[in-house]
């Protein structure tokens, strides 16, 4: 009976160390956020909306890309991404749907005047 217990107690330890480890793994590449709000040439915003939102389908690693108008502000928008990790941003900008795009929203960029940087947890939609 007592190799029972035994077993039964390291059959369990081991199944927490296992849950610790994935958790652990989890924390390790943590989701990558990006909150930032981007202005545009005076009269200019529903051109750059455009040219944003093309070609935003397929970019592996993106789990959110949200393009919004700034109420306040008739040249803002605000772009909230999330990514399952920095590395698929990073590497997203490097595709060439998103080279094409920044290229020509280049000349209509009046500025980002704010950016952050977020760890996403959880979310509608979010892995």
């Amino acid at each position: 009976m007592t190799q029972i217990v035994r077993r039964d107690v390291l059959a369990g330890g081991l199944a927490v160390a296992a849950f610790a480890t994935a958790a652990q793994a989890q924390e390790k590449t943590p989701m990558y956020g990006l909150i930032g709000q981007m202005l545009a040439a005076p009269g200019k915003r529903d051109d750059l909306l455009a040219i944003l939102g093309e070609g935003v389908n397929d970019m592996p690693g993106c789990l959110s890309y949200v393009i919004a108008k700034d109420p306040a502000n008739a040249d803002a928008i605000w772009i909230t991404e999330v990514w399952t990790d920095k590395d698929a941003h990073a590497a997203s900008l490097k595709l060439p749907a998103v080279q094409a795009a920044i290229a020509k929203a280049r000349p209509i960029i009046a500025g980002f005047p704010q950016h952050f940087e977020t760890i996403p947890i959880s979310g509608h939609g979010l892995k």
